[in-house]
């Protein structure tokens, strides 16, 4: 197929190129480059891509959805990752246009481009608060602005899906890691401060669970959602393997043989105290689980790291 990824220039966008040129697919590497983090960071995720043969990317801005017509013509599908990151990072009108904005101008894009296929990425931040492994069925409650537009991002796109003829699969992802992850997330600080010195933010007493997802794994999920989705399809993509943030740091730090002095906050009422997902339908629909550990995970960060840093 030839698919169009959002995002392309991202930490997750980049490792779902990668993973479709893998399997045999044509990519199209959607991305604004927008200030959320640096450029050179964003264009050291797609140094390998610009080599390899079946890449292209265009520099667009996602609300443009007159520019993004001709660009988007020819696709076989869409995969929707670019959004407003963040729980603790932006105002309620930045995530409305970086999450449900771009999403409305990307399926009236797509169907005047003949487009039939979208994936839409969105996160586990949707459920709010849980307990035990949450179904994609369970009630939606977010507790922050960003779990609130992404919950908005899929109501509308669902509508929208369904009024223009565009087949829609969806996909919450838990928590992902791994090489390139975005610097502002919390084993990307870690290394950072193990690495460079100085003190790490820790917002809680780091008890707090998360199902933690390899890139890789998550990328996986992506692929073979594109392919086997249903259309209406919603699944949780996570790692299976629900563990503490201070035992991910413990891991963490025996990898790169150090660890950073901890500067501790109250916790932000914005994050669940725990997540975790009932990955049942994935295996059964998709055919997919994650098999990758987070200590094997973990290791492949800190070597990406490591290597990054000499």
């Amino acid at each position: 197929m030839h698919i169009g990824v959002t995002g392309a220039a991202g930490f997750i966008g980049s490792h779902v190129c990668e993973r479709l040129l893998a399997d045999g697919h044509r990519v199209l590497g959607l991305d604004a480059f927008t200030r959320f983090y640096a450029r050179e960071l964003k264009e050291s995720n797609l140094a390998a891509l610009r080599r390899a043969p079946g890449f292209e990317l265009a520099e667009l801005n996602l609300l443009d959805t007159a520019a993004l017509v001709p660009a988007l013509g020819g696709l076989d599908a869409v995969c929707h990752l670019a959004g407003r990151p963040g729980v603790r990072r932006g105002s309620p009108a930045i995530y409305e246009a970086g999450n449900v904005q771009t999403t409305e101008s990307m399926l009236a894009a797509a169907a005047e481009a003949g487009v039939r296929r979208m994936l839409l990425a969105s996160s586990s931040s949707v459920y709010g608060r849980v307990e035990g492994r949450v179904t994609e069925d369970a009630p939606r409650r977010p507790l922050s602005e960003y779990g609130l537009s992404k919950l908005r991002a899929e109501e509308v796109a669902a509508r929208l899906a369904a009024e223009l003829g565009i087949e829609l699969v969806v996909l919450r992802y838990f928590t992902v890691y791994g090489p390139r992850q975005r610097p502002d997330m919390a084993f990307a600080r870690f290394v950072n401060a193990a690495l460079e010195g100085g003190s790490m933010p820790l917002l809680g007493d780091g008890a707090q669970v998360r199902d933690f997802t390899y890139v890789g794994d998550a990328a996986h999920a992506t692929a073979l959602a594109l392919e086997r989705g249903r259309d209406g399809g919603v699944y949780n993509v996570a790692g299976g393997a629900p563990a503490t943030l201070a035992h991910a740091f413990d891991l963490l730090g025996g990898e790169l043989g150090r660890s950073p002095a901890f500067d501790t906050r109250p916790a932000d009422g914005r994050d669940p105290r725990s997540t975790g997902a009932d990955l049942g339908r994935a295996r059964r629909e998709l055919e997919w689980r994650p098999r990758t550990s987070l200590a094997d995970g973990l290791a492949l960060q800190a070597a990406h790291a490591a290597a990054a840093a000499v």
